[in-house]
């Protein structure tokens, strides 16, 4: 009895040089986000601990801010009264955290700089005029105040007007404008996502166009780059992700008083007073 020819012949598209040399070392995924920052306590050298008094006494200050403070609260610390040598120890214990914001200058304001210390919720503040200090809270009120500019509405006039490119701006600019008139204190954060929605280079410059441009930025390094722009639209901010290839990820626009992205937690608020306990007692 003969056999199939079909019996003896390997099934096409298996077995070795079945497949493209670009497979040989595995599958190729996209580049994840990495390089996220965690806590490490450093411990400045204090040598002179009567001529440190005053950094050592803000510190003490910070500490007692953090252990009153309550959500919705920005609780100040003032340090322009202390020296060049007391003012640089205050920065080495506070370090650098993952949040670093920008307010440009506008009217008789002039522009500050906002970096989140490594511990949570702890914002220093540095600007003109006099203006330096620390801030506890989950955001800084400072970079919240001036973030809108006149935050006046947006202008919807002659939407219904076709032009070149032009398709799913006008809708997105109604529904945000009616979410950021209507939005009360409290409400949930309204998150429309670019990423998911067809639109066209011309819809995009339409947004920026009538929404504006407001006066803060924020940068968040965690998994990647997240960046947040205030527009000129009162409760409306542009959030961009990035990855660690700075390729764009997640493109959104959120109504809400401050993306959460951006604030510190209750949590971490309350574990910022006891890591900063302890790095008072041991540089003492």
């Amino acid at each position: 009895m003969s056999s199939s020819p079909f019996a003896t012949q390997p099934p096409v598209g298996f077995g070795p040089g079945s497949q493209s040399a670009a497979d040989e070392d595995g599958l190729a995924y996209l580049p994840l986000p990495s390089g996220m920052r965690t806590f490490e306590a450093h411990l400045p050298e204090v040598a002179d601990k009567e001529r440190l008094a005053p950094a050592l006494a803000a510190l003490e200050e910070v500490i007692a801010a953090l252990n009153a403070w309550t959500p919705g609260a920005c609780l100040p610390v003032a340090l322009a009264h202390l020296d060049a040598a007391n003012l640089a120890l205050v920065d080495e214990a506070m370090g650098e955290g993952e949040v670093a914001v920008k307010v440009a200058a506008g009217g008789d304001a002039r522009p500050m700089e906002i970096q989140e210390a490594t511990f949570a919720g702890v914002w220093r503040v540095r600007g003109g005029a006099g203006i330096d200090r620390i801030e506890v809270g989950a955001f800084p009120r400072g970079a919240l105040v001036r973030a809108f500019g006149s935050g006046a509405g947006i202008d919807l006039s002659g939407l219904d007007a076709p032009l070149p490119g032009i398709f799913n701006a006008p809708a997105l600019l109604v529904e945000i404008e009616h979410r950021a008139r209507t939005r009360q204190a409290g409400d949930a954060a309204h998150v429309i996502n670019l990423s998911l929605l067809p639109h066209t280079p011309e819809d995009l410059a339409m947004l920026d166009a009538r929404l504006g441009q407001g006066a803060t930025t924020v940068l968040s390094r965690g998994y990647g780059n997240c960046r947040i722009d205030a527009t000129a639209t009162r409760n409306v901010w542009r959030v961009r992700f990035f990855n660690s290839q700075d390729m764009l990820i997640l493109d959104t626009i959120e109504v809400s008083e401050v993306p959460e992205v951006a604030c510190a937690a209750v949590e971490d608020i309350a574990d910022s007073a006891e890591r900063l306990v302890e790095v008072l007692a041991a540089i003492r």
